[in-house]
């Protein structure tokens, strides 16, 4: 499992965007940058600059997973067939991890992977604690028994800030989610603009 070592607020200060669209984000009430030339006026971007940002939004929204790891989700992207940047959002979809978030059997992307990590989801029945475990259409993700009662997973599931998205079928009575269908871009319920697009230019260089 990848670490996270920086704040996941540094993440949202850092690109001047609330990228989970959490109503605690800093930039609700500093929308400059961090640091004491925060709020220096910014030149205009080079097209190098646009894409790397592209990149660090869509990394750090998952989570901020390694950046070996994004590259290898991008390589596979650019093997199978289609709209590269489609397939790139695909695969980041399909991590449990990300499924977990999307369910709201936790609040933030940070505690999915933590909630994985530690042993309290079931894919199809079995136990799994790997959080870029890739899921299939059809797999069956569920909260273990045991861990149905934690405070902070029923208090994920009323949270008001976000929707499930239609490419999960979820009961929050059971606790239980259904991977219906790898979704395409329009279909993910981003709270900002992500343009994997820029991110296939990146790589392409």
């Amino acid at each position: 499992m990848s670490k996270r070592i920086a704040s996941k607020y540094k993440i949202d200060r850092r690109l001047g965007e609330n990228i989970w669209g959490r109503p605690k984000s800093p930039v609700n009430r500093r929308e400059y940058g961090p640091g004491q030339h925060g709020q220096r006026r910014q030149g205009k971007p080079s097209d190098f600059g646009i894409q790397l940002r592209a990149k660090q939004k869509l990394k750090g929204y998952y989570g901020n997973i390694t950046e070996k790891q994004f590259r290898r989700i991008y390589a596979e992207a650019v093997r199978q067939r289609g709209d590269t940047s489609e397939k790139l959002i695909g695969l980041l979809e399909c991590r449990l991890d990300a499924i977990v978030y999307r369910a709201k059997f936790v609040a933030t992307v940070f505690a999915s992977r933590q909630f994985v990590n530690h042993g309290h989801v079931k894919v199809n029945g079995r136990r799994v604690n790997i959080p870029s475990y890739r899921c299939k259409p059809g797999d069956v993700i569920e909260v273990r028994e045991k861990s149905k009662q934690l405070a902070f997973v029923l208090e994920a599931t009323q949270l008001a800030e976000r929707d499930v998205p239609d490419y999960l079928e979820v009961d929050h009575t059971k606790l239980t989610a259904t991977y219906v269908r790898i979704p395409a871009l329009g279909d993910v319920p981003y709270p900002v603009q992500m343009e994997p697009n820029l991110v296939v230019e990146y790589y392409s260089r």
